[in-house]
């Protein structure tokens, strides 16, 4: 279980929203998020309501301006809970093409770039067995994040990118 609350003033100030799971739509809550402390599990946050637009992973820890989580501005519309995932195996298996086509390449643990363990630089759909994990636009975790969670992915769209550049590839293994 987890818990992450939200204020709307730098440092912890101001009104706030506890939230123990996930939220569609955060600006029913408050007006901005400009400080958020996390003090258990894991979420990512997003920019836009119904977990759209930007994707920020947030662990356990306190951020007392929206620049500690990379953002640009309060823009804070909805959070998801990561589920914890059992220590054991993380299984993921990527696609060269959309709806699982093209070249197929299974991975299981962090990939900090994309292009020198598969030579390619694009990854048009997957499907994860096992585990939580981040995609990363650019090599060595930098960039825009996404979350993949167990299920299929049949193109890129359905995991909130806005094209198939996958630069790095991490498991999500703090909770």
């Amino acid at each position: 279980m987890g818990k992450i609350i939200f204020y709307e003033d730098k440092n912890f100030c101001g009104c706030h929203f506890e939230c123990s799971n996930d939220c569609a739509d955060l600006t029913c809550h408050l007006s901005c998020c400009t400080s958020i402390r996390v003090e258990s599990g894991c979420f990512m946050i997003y920019e836009k309501p119904d977990f759209t637009g930007n994707q920020y992973y947030l662990r356990r820890g306190e951020y007392p301006d929206c620049h500690h989580w990379m953002g640009v501005n309060d823009s804070v519309s909805a959070c998801r809970l990561i589920p914890m995932h059992t220590p054991g195996s993380f299984i993921m298996r990527l696609y060269e093409r959309l709806e699982f086509g093209g070249q197929m390449m299974d991975l299981v643990d962090d990939c900090p770039s994309v292009m020198d363990r598969f030579h390619i630089n694009d990854i048009f759909s997957c499907n994860v067995k096992d585990g939580n994990w981040l995609f990363y636009e650019h090599p060595n975790y930098q960039g825009r994040m996404y979350l993949i969670r167990p299920g299929e992915y049949k193109r890129f769209s359905e995991w909130g990118g806005r094209n198939a550049r996958v630069g790095s590839i991490r498991r999500i293994m703090e909770y």
